[in-house]
């Protein structure tokens, strides 16, 4: 039996809350064809949280790549934008 192997990345985006911020974010994955397979956000009072596991299996960029872009699209926010692979975010945070 072969098993399928993941190719998935957590996103993690903090900042100022203002419009177009989950679009721009969201804009830049779908242009590379990775797909959101859960998302969370939330707002505290102006405060905007958002995490994301991706599958980025049929990207067409290499992971660094698309990290620059994803940090780029947080900078012309003046949001924090985080991109990691599932495996580093599970191993930086067990215990």
């Amino acid at each position: 039996m072969q098993q399928e192997e993941k190719n998935h990345i957590v996103i993690t985006v903090l900042g100022e809350d203002k419009v177009g911020l989950v679009a721009k974010i969201t804009g830049v994955l779908a242009e590379h064809e990775a797909n959101i397979i859960d998302i969370s956000q939330t707002l505290l009072q102006d405060l905007f949280s958002m995490i994301m596991l991706v599958d980025i299996n049929n990207v067409e960029i290499n992971f660094e790549q698309l990290q620059q872009e994803l940090k780029q699209a947080g900078k012309e926010l003046n949001v924090k934008v985080k991109a990691q692979h599932e495996d580093v975010f599970r191993y930086m945070h067990r215990i």
